[in-house]
């Protein structure tokens, strides 16, 4: 039972990166961006799996982890292409 409420936590933060990384793509622009949460929640799922891998404890929970991460690196790529592309706009303008 502990890894079903394991696994409702990680698809319910998980819901959110791929609308995160839609609205990334989408705007080009780092406002409203945080890229220490970002980092902090990536240490977070990463921490996650280390647990698991170190318990010996991997069962299904263990691709929503994978899957998170798999977002957050994408939108954080994302951050990083929309803040070259901040800083062209601001040279432009």
């Amino acid at each position: 039972m502990p890894q079903f409420f394991e696994a409702a936590m990680l698809v319910c933060f998980g819901l959110s990166w791929p609308l995160s990384v839609v609205k990334s793509w989408r705007s080009r622009t780092t406002k409203g961006k945080s890229l220490f949460f970002e980092v902090f929640i990536l240490i977070g799922y990463l921490s996650g799996i280390a647990g698991k891998l170190v318990t010996h404890n991997i069962t299904y929970v263990f691709i929503f982890y994978i899957i998170n991460v798999v977002m957050v690196v994408i939108d954080l790529a994302l951050y990083y292409r929309n803040s070259r592309l901040d800083k062209l706009a601001a040279k432009e303008g």
